[in-house]
């Protein structure tokens, strides 16, 4: 159906994990989702449970320790907006985090630049190609590997390993930051899921499901009761072309491949090219071309137009990442929808052969230090405490406090503080499901450009799915310079 776009109140895109998940059981090559945290996002670029806070007082940050030799400016550059940090745990604790460091060292002047998501995407990879990184940034995961080979990375193992925040340390989160052994980021934010289902209980079962249908064929059958009624089943936004491959395929595709196929992937012995990967592409094209499951304008909105949908009351349900998660849930405060909004898995496609309770989950951007600012002993020691303390205890007590939320450095979680919305938001991402990574959290920009352009083209109905992956494996190659 044809509709005119809402306005949003939140004019970034994800924040946190959209790239770069780890599932807990993962392959040995990738990095496990959090666990039920001893104690974040989360991609990608893209944004953990992030709930509202907590009935009770907002638990503070402590005072960054330590007097620090350098005196002069640090340039940071990252994608906290104070208009993201209001709906969002992981963005209102890097923020209050930084802020508590920078009234600690009042000798040193941070120079900092915020941009929206996608535009800090753009704009960081035009400064790495200009030579000219930040002395302080957020990495993507699917750029460690390059840009650690161009040299434009500080080798932050030593500084990681003799961290006094080490032994809190979830190391599996490390691995979209490591390159030929050495570690080049601190996970940062908070680690959450990339695609989770969040669907409104009272009018799927007026559509005559109980709970969230566990197969696309109970899906198909709602959409035509909901069609009647002028709704949509699902509400999604591809209009950035990320979405599609980090909060859709890069989980439905596990369905077909298992997870040792994207393992493969990353160690450069895979194939996108499969019968598998090819199969989880005609399903996508499928339900998105050829069904009225989802919206009609869904490859011309952003995420967060599509999730606009879900809460006007437009869309029965919307697909996204924790991030959205965090918007809806500050959105619906108030709304008895609030207490109708619940949480799924992928539905089951009928053709896919290693199906689990799969949602992609775990840290895609961690805090990296350019090699240039690494020339300075001093201002490098300053750039190490404040990455350090960005992802170290202050910022997981705080968003584990008010927040429900794990980051880099565990922190207990008491989840009796947090209302029913939070707590099952919270074992849907840590505890109920079986975790997979999310594609571009690894591997290239290169290949995922190519992927993420002929997918859209494809669920348009302009391409062939078996074309798609040719055209993605001859990107990869490429790469592997093969």
């Amino acid at each position: 159906m044809k509709r005119k776009l809402v306005s949003i109140l939140l004019a970034t895109a994800m924040v946190v994990t959209l790239a770069g998940c780890g599932g807990s059981d993962a392959p040995a090559a990738e990095a496990p989702a959090a666990e039920a945290p001893a104690a974040e996002e989360p991609a990608a670029e893209a944004p953990a449970a992030e709930a509202p806070a907590a009935e009770e007082p907002a638990a503070e940050v402590p005072a960054a320790d330590g007097e620090l030799a350098y005196s002069g400016n640090i340039s940071i550059m990252h994608f906290s907006t104070s208009e993201e940090s209001e709906g969002n745990g992981g963005s209102d604790g890097f923020r209050t985090c930084l802020a508590q460091w920078i009234g600690d060292h009042a000798n040193i002047t941070i120079d900092e630049e915020v941009l929206a998501n996608d535009d800090y995407k753009t704009q960081i990879a035009t400064r790495a190609a200009a030579d000219d990184l930040p002395d302080v940034f957020l990495l993507q995961g699917m750029n460690t590997i390059n840009w650690a080979k161009q040299g434009l990375l500080y080798d932050m193992t030593d500084s990681i390993n003799s961290s006094p925040y080490a032994a809190n340390y979830n190391m599996d989160y490390l691995v979209p930051f490591t390159a030929d052994g050495k570690y080049y980021a601190y996970p940062a934010l908070t680690g959450g899921t990339c695609t989770v289902v969040i669907y409104d209980e009272a009018m799927w079962k007026e559509a005559g499901f109980d709970s969230f249908p566990t197969t696309w064929a109970d899906v198909e059958k709602a959409a035509e009761y909901f069609e009647g009624n002028g709704i949509d089943a699902i509400a999604f936004g591809n209009g950035g072309q990320w979405q599609l491959n980090s909060c859709f395929v890069s989980c439905l595709g596990y369905q077909y491949t298992g997870t040792q196929w994207f393992a493969d992937i990353i160690a450069g012995t895979g194939s996108f090219d499969t019968p598998e990967f090819v199969a989880a592409l005609t399903e996508t094209q499928r339900l998105f071309h050829d069904t009225n499951i989802f919206n009609e304008d869904f490859n011309a909105i952003t995420n967060e137009d599509a999730r606009e949908y879900y809460i006007s009351g437009d869309a029965a349900a919307f697909i996204g990442g924790n991030w959205d998660a965090s918007y809806i849930q500050a959105s619906l405060d108030g709304d008895p929808k609030y207490d109708t909004t619940k949480f799924a898995v992928l539905p089951k496609a009928a053709d896919a052969g290693k199906y689990e309770n799969f949602q992609n989950i775990g840290l895609g951007y961690g805090m990296a230090i350019s090699a240039k600012a690494a020339q300075d002993p001093d201002k490098l020691a300053a750039c190490i405490d404040l990455c350090q303390y960005l992802t170290g205890t202050a910022f997981s007590e705080f968003v584990g406090a008010n927040y429900a939320l794990a980051g880099f450095c565990g922190s207990d979680v008491d989840l009796s503080k947090f209302d029913q919305y939070t707590q099952d938001f919270y074992n849907f991402s840590y505890v109920d499901n079986k975790g997979c990574e999310i594609y571009d959290s690894y591997v290239d920009g290169s290949v995922w450009s190519v992927l993420n352009t002929e997918m859209q083209e494809m669920v348009n109905g302009d391409k062939d799915p078996a074309t798609v992956a040719a055209d993605t494996e001859a990107a990869y190659k490429a790469y592997l310079g093969q």
